[in-house]
């Protein structure tokens, strides 16, 4: 299927898009990165800018960007195109990634990578992007907020998809569950909240940008905005409306790109967050920053710069034996067997013994998990540690997960909770979309038609 066709594009929109025309940004490299990928396969980065340049008041407002801008990149994205054409990996780089900058920055050597550019715009930021990551950049994207937000809308809107309602104060989301037809303004919010209700910060941030692109591209495709070279190139053409290239980037070279990404299967086009070691890595006048897992994300690199795929290579994901969806320490759980209870304290619950208030004659059977409707996440978590046990959800158990031993003997597991798992590992784009596959037109939405 052609599902990748205008990849870069969109995702230079995705990262929050900036009417600013054709015009070339300047990203010249130093020369100290490494050598052009040639057939190693073809990079691209794209990039966000945080900037509230040029906008009104009012602007700012609908945008709901009111804040304080900090002339730095908001969102990155690394594509890379295997050299045969047949593979395409989109890997976020999370903003708050502390790295060392390239070059000479005269006030700062290290810091987070979205500083990179406050420092020396876009040439650093490549040369940056390229010293952390070993590869070399071929092409150079970047935009800001307000083109997003039209770019969206002359794409007939966008998809998206959560199992519970979800809202952020700080960028104005606010959804309920389900699956959702969203206009350019809802969507920007949706892709830049940070603070929202279920699991805050970067990676769940960018695991929402991935899929909107993801589902966006496959309407596209359904639509038949890629169904012909010549329509491909015009569906190119009205996004590169909205994106700022380097010098060395001509449209040429991004309709060339974006032909071969369209012709890729699902199962072929892959998406993946930069695996994090430290969440809280405290920096005097950095602040709270991400530190990368340094064998997996150089595990990362090393796949991308040989040109292998990153789904499946267990150097980067490694595979649990009994993986958590949630964390085990945020979970709070009455059991009314001191064994169990001691036992599942161990594994990182946080857990209150009720044994002195256990029945005198347990009912048949294995544990029964009873917990409040809406914390199924946590629940499977728990019964991961209790194989066998019976999930049941109601309405009266607050906060906690009240576990009843039963006459059947109790095996606790260890289970290993990833939030690298939980947001950001290696998936194929037909795992990644919303499960009902692409929307129908919006009515009141104009679709794209090249």
């Amino acid at each position: 299927m052609r599902r990748l066709t205008v990849a870069l594009a969109l995702l230079t929109a995705l990262s929050c898009g900036s009417l600013l025309g054709p015009q070339a940004v300047s990203a010249a490299v130093s020369g100290s990165g490494p050598a052009g990928s040639g057939s190693r396969g073809t990079n691209i980065l794209i990039v966000g800018i945080d900037s509230r340049a040029g906008l009104s008041a009012a602007e700012k407002n609908r945008l709901h960007v009111g804040g304080k801008a900090c002339n730095c990149t908001d969102v990155m994205m690394l594509v890379h195109l295997s050299g045969n054409r047949q593979r395409a990996s989109v890997v976020s780089i999370p903003r708050d990634s502390y790295v060392e900058y390239a070059g000479d920055t005269t006030t700062a050597r290290s810091g987070k990578i979205n500083g990179a550019y406050a420092l020396g715009g876009g040439g650093l930021t490549v040369a940056t992007v390229e010293k952390a990551t070993g590869l070399h950049v071929d092409h150079y994207l970047e935009t800001d907020f307000r083109g997003f937000e039209r770019t969206i809308d002359n794409l007939g809107g966008a998809t998206v998809c959560t199992d519970r309602p979800l809202t952020d104060e700080n960028s104005g989301l606010d959804i309920g569950a389900g699956r959702h037809r969203t206009n350019g303004n809802e969507t920007l919010r949706y892709v830049r909240a940070r603070h929202v209700n279920l699991r805050p910060g970067d990676l769940g941030r960018v695991r929402r940008q991935q899929r909107v692109v993801n589902d966006l591209l496959a309407r596209l495709t359904f639509e038949g905005a890629l169904a012909s070279p010549l329509r491909t190139a015009r569906t190119v053409h009205t996004l590169l409306k909205t994106v700022r290239t380097d010098a060395r980037t001509g449209p040429g070279d991004l309709i060339r790109i974006a032909w071969a990404l369209g012709r890729l299967r699902a199962d072929r086009t892959e998406f993946a967050t930069v695996p994090i070691r430290l969440f809280d890595h405290r920096v005097p006048g950095v602040g709270s920053s991400l530190v990368w897992d340094e064998a997996r994300s150089a595990a990362l690199w090393a796949a991308l710069g040989a040109d292998r795929p990153i789904t499946g290579d267990t150097r980067i994901q490694p595979v649990a034996e009994t993986p958590a969806p949630a964390d085990p320490a945020g979970i709070a759980v009455r059991v009314d067997d001191a064994a169990v209870a001691a036992a599942l304290r161990r594994n990182g619950f946080a857990v209150v013994d009720t044994s002195s208030s256990a029945p005198a004659e347990r009912p048949g059977g294995p544990p029964v998990i009873r917990f409040t409707a809406g914390q199924e996440e946590k629940a499977a978590t728990l019964a991961a540690a209790l194989p066998g046990s019976r999930l049941e959800p109601g309405p009266d158990h607050g906060v906690f997960f009240d576990v009843a031993v039963g006459t059947r003997p109790v095996l606790v597991k260890t289970v290993t909770y990833d939030r690298n798992i939980a947001d950001g590992a290696p998936v194929t784009a037909d795992r990644l979309r919303c499960a009902d596959g692409p929307a129908p037109a919006a009515a009141d939405a104009t679709s794209v038609r090249p």
